[in-house]
């Protein structure tokens, strides 16, 4: 499996140290952690179903709009070789809307499981996931999955890896693969040891005991406990009494949680842990340290972090639309975030100039009122009663869905619903100047035939000479021999008046128009 190999020097040292020599002289990993393993792939490709089938419980049914809607984690204990051992799982979402959450979930992880699915093979979602892995450098094995179906091939999965690059063992390449499905459980056992194996051969240790460091994979306002955050533990370990802090968040470890919610004292190097207690609400992907004592993990929180470009794009002559964002977790709120800010359009922009968890106040709707074309936007949360009433009474727009997609199909059309109107002149027929019979101060008696559309009476005309606008003016009388009418069709010669301080010559362009407001 090269892709698992120490390739550089830095990794060859980096894999000494992490090595120790028994009292058999037998090289083992120093420190061993649990891995930390994230599942990426493509919607409907079975990815809930086989976390549902390692964790033996069932969340896909309690899933809005059948996906999973935030970030978890939780351990599994395997038996591998007579001894316990545990992994831990970070579940993301599979569908592009939750994009930034799954970079962020990765960027936590050590090991990557690519799901595809038998029946379909590699998939848009799929490519995506593969271009971040190899982008990030991560270990991954691929899980076949849905393989109890009648549709399923394993070799044409096969083939569609390796058209997108991907290619593993016994089909030309060394990345290691399981058929395993979900709903019968066949083939998990194997790909759980195929993890504890890439999790070896990678020597994933805790790499700085001394210093306790994690990362943030998810924070919410609990209306009991207050701020919760959901981390992995990276290094180092965690208990009660001490203090955590990450930029612009402090806490002290009064109370921690393991994954199923029970109390616990202190949790170790690869382990996910909650945290609650948080001064604000931690964002997500941030990393957090542990201090002995409170002003240290005050001060970090203060400290200068990275600077991050704010500023929006130049938005020019475009309108921009307000927007208060609200949502229940922080994973969830970078989500919506993260869709809002795809939105395009030529003449009008989304600017995001409130956001955070929690459900939608009374404070968010007077955010709003300076301008009464705002939107506020929530998205799997509540609207406090006293917001809604003063939102009817302002007339401001309220949004809201535990479904991501339908909030952003009405949050897409209320956008651009706002979009400033712009007038265009919209050709209806065009003809050629044959004759020029008189001027009479800005009126003009001229001969024509239509070339294109109707030339029809009243109309607006923009005059056209080589191409190029030169004036414009008004069609105030129409003739065919003689004789008055309204509009002439192409191919048809025609007398007219034309009202324009714009001499008109022989060969120019009338061309007429309406005003067309979009």
């Amino acid at each position: 499996m090269s892709n698992n190999k120490p390739k550089t020097k830095e990794e060859t040292k980096e894999k000494s140290a992490a090595l120790q020599t028994d009292s058999f002289g037998v090289e083992t990993i120093k420190n061993k952690r649990p891995p930390v393993v994230v599942v990426m792939g493509h919607i409907d490709h079975g990815k809930s179903t086989l976390l549902d089938f390692i964790r033996s419980t069932n969340t896909t049914e309690k899933e809005a709009g059948g996906i999973t809607q935030h970030i978890s984690a939780y351990e599994a204990v395997v038996t591998n070789e007579n001894k316990e051992r545990k992994i831990t799982f970070i579940d993301t979402p599979g569908h592009e809307a939750f994009k930034s959450m799954r970079s962020t979930g990765g960027l936590a992880a050590d090991i990557v499981i690519l799901v595809v699915s038998a029946e379909d093979g590699v998939k848009p979602q799929t490519l995506e996931a593969i271009e971040w892995i190899q982008g990030h450098k991560l270990p991954f094995v691929v899980a076949f999955t849905k393989v109890d179906r009648p549709g399923a091939n394993i070799d044409t999965a096969k083939q569609s890896l390796a058209e997108a690059g991907i290619y593993v063992e016994g089909y030309g390449g060394d990345i290691p693969w399981n058929a395993v499905s979900g709903k019968t459980g066949d083939g998990v056992q194997a790909l759980l040891e195929t993890i504890l194996l890439i999790a070896d051969l990678n020597n994933i240790h805790d790499e700085n005991p001394e210093k306790t460091m994690g990362i943030i994979i998810e924070s919410h306002r609990d209306p009991k406990k207050g701020v919760t955050a959901t981390a992995i533990i990276k290094n180092g370990q965690i208990e009660k009494g001490e203090f955590a802090g990450t930029e612009g968040a402090f806490t002290p470890l009064r109370m921690l949680e393991n994954y199923t919610g029970k109390a616990v004292d202190k949790m170790s190097a690869g382990s996910p842990i909650r945290i609650i207690g948080w001064s604000e609400a931690p964002m997500v992907g941030n990393k957090f340290y542990i201090f002995k004592d409170k002003e240290s993990a005050i001060n970090f929180a203060k400290m200068p972090q990275e600077e991050k470009n704010v500023q929006s794009e130049n938005t020019g002559d475009k309108k921009t639309v307000a927007i208060i964002a609200r949502a229940d977790t922080t994973g969830s709120l970078k989500a919506l975030v993260y869709e809002i800010e795809k939105f395009s359009h030529e003449r009008v922009v989304p600017k995001i100039i409130l956001s955070g968890i929690g459900n939608v106040g009374e404070n968010d709707i007077k955010t709003a009122q300076s301008d009464k074309e705002s939107l506020v936007v929530a998205f799997h949360t509540g609207i406090d009663t006293g917001a809604k009433s003063l939102a009817e009474r302002l007339g401001i727009t309220i949004l809201s869905d535990d479904i991501i997609y339908k909030l952003m199909e009405n949050i897409n059309a209320s956008i651009e619903s706002r979009a400033p109107k712009i007038t265009i002149e919209e050709v209806t027929g065009s003809g050629k100047i044959i004759r020029l019979f008189s001027k009479n101060k800005d009126k003009q008696i001229v001969g024509g035939k239509v070339t294109e559309g109707v030339v029809k009476l009243n109309a607006q005309v923009n005059i056209v000479r080589r191409e190029n606008k030169i004036g414009m003016g008004r069609i105030k009388e129409l003739q065919y021999l003689k004789e008055r009418i309204n509009e002439a069709e192409e191919g048809r010669e025609f007398g007219a008046m034309i009202e324009s301080k714009t001499e008109i010559a022989i060969g120019d362009i009338v061309q007429c128009f309406d005003l067309q407001e979009k």
